[in-house]
């Protein structure tokens, strides 16, 4: 990752513009998955959405990844590539992230939902809806990374789940990841203050079983170790002198 970036007021109406583009094509990826869907339909409008919205796809800048979208299922954390032979049913528990690159800065957001959720499902679903709402309030001026994390460590935690310990969320602008890096879980080694200026990828990444993954095959696709479920939800925000602003939310 490179170093910290403050970005001007120029270059925060710029990414305002981009992710005001990925909450419409966020919007109609969740509007189409249903049981009988695939993970590569999903991936086929994400990059028809990006197209007519003269933007790019922000992961296909990343090396050796070829797709516009990650798509998990069930134990499937993040990172999956979207196969043609993953095909949603109900009860399924669907995680999409996708990003666009619009005039030099990128966006990033992640959203999951089930198809037909029993009541347990859709509590662990809320917990990570609500982790995440709690966490963009805290991004503002004179707070630290560090109570990002905490924020999303309790609110997991308070129902029973776990935080995802190697993965965490990231700054974004110029570069789809970019310093600090935002973990779901609190630890003060090099702990930083948030600026007015920073834009942050909140990710909330939790299962409820332990929190320990694996990659799978492809090389791509990171899932649970011990395939219990579990979810992501991001959103871009950026910090300015009035508070937080969430670019991808809406």
């Amino acid at each position: 990752m490179s170093k910290i970036t403050i970005k001007t007021d120029k270059e925060i109406l710029t990414m305002i513009e981009s992710g005001k583009i990925l909450v419409r094509v966020k919007n109609g990826l969740i509007k189409m998955i249903k049981a009988g869907v695939s993970a590569l339909d999903v991936e086929n409008m994400a990059v028809k959405l990006i197209k007519e919205e003269k933007a790019y796809p922000s992961f296909m800048m990343v090396p050796n990844y070829h797709w516009a979208t990650c798509v998990n299922i069930n134990q499937g954390m993040v990172h999956g590539i979207p196969k043609k032979e993953i095909i949603f049913k109900s009860g399924d528990v669907i995680s999409v992230d996708v990003g666009v690159y619009y005039k030099g800065f990128h966006t990033d957001t992640s959203f999951t939902l089930a198809i037909n959720p029993d009541k347990n499902t859709q509590k662990f679903l809320d917990c990570g809806k609500l982790a995440l709402k709690k966490a963009i309030k805290v991004c503002k001026e004179g707070k630290y990374i560090s109570d990002i994390s905490q924020v999303i460590e309790d609110t997991v935690k308070s129902e029973g789940y776990s935080p995802i310990l190697a993965l965490t969320g990231h700054g974004v602008g110029r570069k789809l990841h970019e310093e600090p890096m935002i973990p779901c879980f609190v630890t003060k080694t090099h702990d930083i203050k948030i600026k007015e200026g920073m834009a942050l990828a909140v990710e909330v990444m939790y299962a409820v079983g332990h929190p320990d993954i694996v990659i799978e095959k492809d090389g791509w696709t990171i899932s649970m170790r011990d395939d219990k479920i579990s979810a992501l939800y991001e959103e871009t925000v950026a910090v300015t002198k009035h508070g937080p602003i969430v670019l991808t939310e809406g």
